[in-house]
């Protein structure tokens, strides 16, 4: 039995286990004021196959075979500028507040693409849609593991359509829905976006990195929170963070270190609810220069990360 099979098979034999108490609380999912459940199913007594690791070429998507309640949602989410991420976040955290542990989460390059939406159970279409380049997937227990679910979510054009399977005891109590909180856009979001789209790329000037360092600190930062607000409203918008370093070490050296500069920024981004599709990251060391490397306030200066706007249309 490979690793990943003996692994589903001691998960699913723990949460069965225990899957007899019905003294659980209320789920409670922070979804968007405008979400609406379209279908919502419950089986008294039903099995599903909780994923439980990313799809493995020649034995498929690891699993743990639950027996249970198993209770079936779908909500559809409208709204321009609304990612997957942003669904995502608040549910996570809320799980996580709820004692959920999360056993597995992926995206869809990192869950398999293709072969794992096809590998797991998804409700039919127009309840559930998914694209196979945007969705997000996590699943998770109960600290107890009297209950496990899955969570999918994914989006067509400016429609997010989340998915919900929950299996545990009979009689639990039923999921409540609260408010997710709003993505704030910064007042700084103008100058950075009409820099971005009449330039075609616009220096993140609140990015201050020490020599030698690819760390942007604490706290937010307003030019990639704007950076944020403009992708999140413009999901066909691509940009490519590009890094920069200023002339001292070698040229290899500061290759890797501008890329990290770069790559940086891009998780600050993809954290806060923009499409890993809508960002990449590179990196140029000491090769583009925006100042003279002979003076310290000029080493500075070419110590930072551009936002490069890289669509067409």
């Amino acid at each position: 039995m490979s690793t990943t099979r003996k692994r589903a098979s001691r998960l699913g034999a723990c949460l069965a286990a225990v899957l007899i108490s019905s003294q659980t609380a209320a789920l409670d999912l922070a979804l968007p004021t405008s979400a609406r459940e379209t279908v919502s199913r419950t089986s008294p007594s039903d099995s599903y196959d909780l994923p439980i690791g990313a799809w493995v070429e020649g034995s498929g998507v690891p699993v743990a075979s639950l027996d249970g309640e198993v209770r079936r949602k779908a909500w559809r989410i409208p709204g321009v500028g609304i990612t997957t991420g942003q669904v995502l976040g608040p549910i996570r955290e809320q799980l996580i507040s709820d004692g959920f542990d999360i056993i597995f989460e992926c995206t869809a390059q990192s869950c398999g693409g293709f072969d794992f939406r096809f590998g797991v159970e998804v409700l039919r279409a127009p309840n559930m849609y998914v694209d196979l380049s945007d969705y997000r997937f996590l699943s998770a227990k109960s600290d107890d593991a009297s209950e496990a679910l899955s969570v999918m979510v994914s989006r067509d054009n400016d429609t997010v359509f989340l998915q919900l399977i929950e299996v545990g005891p009979s009689g639990r109590p039923s999921v409540t829905i609260s408010n997710a909180p709003s993505v704030r856009v910064p007042e700084t979001a103008g100058d950075v976006v009409s820099t971005l789209e009449n330039v075609g790329h616009v220096v993140l000037a609140d990015l201050e990195f020490a020599s030698g360092s690819a760390a942007l600190g604490d706290g937010p930062v307003q030019s990639l929170d704007a950076v944020v607000a403009y992708l999140i409203a413009n999901p066909t918008r691509q940009i490519t963070f590009v890094g920069h370093t200023d002339a001292t070490g070698s040229l290899e050296g500061n290759i890797a270190l501008s890329r990290r500069r770069a790559e940086a920024a891009r998780s600050y981004v993809i954290a806060r609810g923009v499409s890993e599709g809508q960002v990449a990251a590179d990196g140029v060391g000491f090769l583009s220069p925006r100042a003279t490397n002979l003076t310290a306030a000029g080493r500075e200066a070419n110590r930072r990360v551009e936002a490069v706007l890289i669509s067409v249309e």
